[in-house]
């Protein structure tokens, strides 16, 4: 049922931080509207979100935040971080992120759904009165299961406040369609009816409880809960015989065995049937120690012995109680030293951690292959195992106590908030070694970058160029074809040049007149196809000068920006190394302060198992008191023969 609640807490925040499409809208009116995303940092925080990261959710949008990267998401960020406060059990923040956030812009039901889980939230906390706050903001009838969840945790309310007749008049007339809750309610109804000294009206409402068919474990247990409740009050109203038909209906392998067979035992004992009462004392007796049941059934079944006038059994289970009472005086002394010494909370927590139970409940956040996600801290975690040494068994009470759980709760997030520092400072230190790469490679490169800035190479290009659109303009102007001629064209015209000159200084004779009308003819023809080709090839240049002054334009841009480079690089890498270093110092002091709170909630944990087993020892102790009153009130009779026996019965 816890389980469920938070599952069902954790659907309402979604509901109110990411908001439901338009399509749910029209099913239900009171949704919230269709939520675009605008900004890129929010996508990214639903994205840790929705996989229920909910602690990398909120540091994003922390972060995000405070770089103002979030302008068009304000109303939906803060919904969802008070969401995300709740789930990772800051409930101070969370109520005040409601407060201020839960206006009338919030349709109606979204903000009774949100004051009634942050309620329950409270209430597990043990915050009673401001549960019962958050409960009176509701303004109107949610649907039929919120409606009897709320009304079942106000009544519960009123009752750890002690105002009984109020929550068994609300409870009376609750309502509930699940039998789980309605179970719940009716042995609650009960409970509040005994303490208002109303038992008559409690007997049916606790008896169909506990005669209610049922298969599950939670509602067996939930029976006997109802017929050891109803056994005692009876008990209680001096009706011992009402009261063993309530107790013979506990299961002897239940929860509440040990309790029901000592009171089935109390309630023989009312009516003088002793040697009946020691048939569930005895049977108590053999199931060992770390029972207060079985250590007060250690004192009933001598007294019952010295009833049926059997001193000398009494003498021997009174010296037995006596010697069971040191040795676990004696074990529970070891158990305080062992938890002194910080032994308990990393028992607890490695235990829990190897268990099935935490591959059930979520990825464990000590494990650093595993990413945590909401089910493994905060509010939603809790202890589901423990592991089984004798400090275990004199303190499954203080586990299962909300205050003990709320603690170790924190503990553990705290030893998450640890591991998460430690990533972050080794984050920062890589950052401080790409720091030094960047500067080691900016002094190696530097020098090569000053010898090219310096070097003129650029005005050189610059200079090129002009001189190669003079020389074209040039061409163009005295149509120069031979200047644009292939390769392959240029070296005929030099072999055609070359050979003219050669034949002008030949004679004038027939032969050599016939060589120079053939050279003419070649030079004609390779002047013709050059001249053809010329304006095709002239607009070809143009292009390519108009793409060499394109590259030349980005070669300045380049130029430019590597001078300013230059000039800022340095500083630049001195403000993210300030950056780094201030980053560091805030971990840096964030680890003291964290190592500190581990410690004080250590010894916080470690001061209230101690004090529990205190109690016991002191109850303990209690009990070798009377033992040895008892015993000795034997010896004293047997030293007086024929003296009547007047041990005392033992006080519970």
């Amino acid at each position: 049922m816890v389980r469920s609640a938070c599952l069902c807490a954790l659907a309402a925040v979604t509901l109110l931080a990411a908001a439901a499409p338009a399509a749910a809208r029209l099913r239900d009116p009171e949704a919230l509207p269709e939520v675009r995303i605008q900004d890129l940092p929010y996508g990214d925080v639903l994205f840790y979100y929705y996989q229920g990261k909910d602690f990398e959710a909120a540091t994003r949008l922390l972060a995000y935040e405070h770089w103002q990267g979030l302008p068009h998401h304000q109303a939906d960020a803060h919904l969802l971080l008070g969401g995300l406060y709740l789930s990772l059990g800051m409930y101070d923040r969370a109520n005040r992120s409601f407060e201020r956030l839960l206006t009338s812009d919030v349709p109606t039901g979204v903000r009774d759904r949100a004051w009634l889980y942050l309620a329950q939230a409270l209430y597990a906390r043990g915050q009673y009165a401001e549960a019962e706050r958050d409960l009176t903001r509701i303004s109107m009838r949610m649907s039929p299961q919120l409606e009897s969840q709320k009304e079942l945790l106000l009544a519960n309310v009123w009752m750890h406040e002690g105002r009984f007749d109020q929550a068994a008049e609300l409870l009376e007339r609750w309502r509930g369609s699940q039998q789980g809750w309605t179970a719940y309610a009716r042995l609650n109804l009960g409970i509040a009816l005994v303490r208002g000294g109303r038992l008559a009206e409690a007997a049916p409402v606790l008896t169909s409880v506990g005669t209610m068919y049922a298969l599950a474990p939670e509602m067996l247990a939930l029976k006997d809960r109802a017929n050891l409740a109803l056994g005692l009050a009876y008990l209680q109203a001096k009706e011992p015989a009402q009261a063993r038909v309530a107790l013979d209906r506990v299961r002897l392998d239940g929860p509440f065995s040990s309790e029901a067979l000592l009171a089935a035992g109390w309630a023989e004992a009312a009516d003088g049937n002793y040697r009946a009462a020691l048939t569930p004392w005895l049977a108590l007796q053999a199931r060992g120690a770390f029972d207060p049941a079985v250590e007060e059934a250690d004192l009933t079944v001598p007294y019952a012995f010295v009833q049926l006038k059997a001193p000398g059994q009494a003498a021997q289970y009174y010296r037995t109680a006596l010697r069971a009472y040191d040795d676990e005086s004696a074990q529970i002394d070891a158990a305080i030293a062992r938890i002194r010494g910080g032994s308990l909370l990393a028992q607890l927590l490695a235990h829990e951690s190897d268990s099935a139970a935490s591959g059930y409940i979520g990825n464990d956040p000590l494990d650093d292959d595993a990413l945590p996600d909401r089910l493994s801290y905060g509010w939603f975690w809790q202890l589901g195992n423990v592991p089984d040494d004798p400090e275990s068994h004199y303190l499954y009470t203080v586990f299962a106590g909300s205050d003990f759980q709320q603690g170790l709760r924190n503990y553990r997030d705290l030893k998450l908030m640890e591991r998460m520092l430690g990533q972050w400072s080794t984050s920062m230190d890589a950052f401080q070694e790409m720091i030094v790469a960047r500067r080691r490679a900016y002094a190696e490169r530097a020098p090569k970058v000053d010898a090219l800035l310096t070097s003129g190479e650029l005005n050189t290009l610059q200079q090129r160029r002009a001189a190669l659109a003079d020389r074209l303009a040039q061409v163009q102007r005295t149509r120069d074809v031979a200047a644009l001629a292939t390769p392959a064209q240029a070296a005929q015209w030099g072999r055609v040049l070359r050979a003219q000159a050669m034949l002008a200084r030949d004679p004038d004779t027939p032969a050599y007149a016939k060589l120079r009308e053939r050279l003419a003819l070649v030079r004609g023809v390779l002047l013709y196809q050059m001249d053809q080709q010329f304006a095709a090839r002239l607009w070809s240049v143009h292009k390519e000068l108009r793409s060499l002054d394109f590259e030349l334009v980005r070669a300045q841009q380049g130029w430019a920006s590597l001078q300013g480079g230059r000039q800022l690089l340095q500083a630049q890498t001195g403000g993210f190394a300030g950056r780094v270093s201030a980053l560091q110092q805030r971990v840096g002091a964030l680890q003291i302060r964290l190592a500190a709170a581990e410690q004080t909630q250590s010894r916080a944990l470690a001061d209230l198992a101690v004090q529990d087993l205190e109690r016991q020892k002191k109850r303990l102790q209690g009990y070798r008191v009377q033992a040895q009153f008892a015993l000795a009130t034997l010896y004293d009779q047997a030293a007086h023969s024929g003296g009547e026996s007047k041990a005392g019965a033992p006080q519970p």
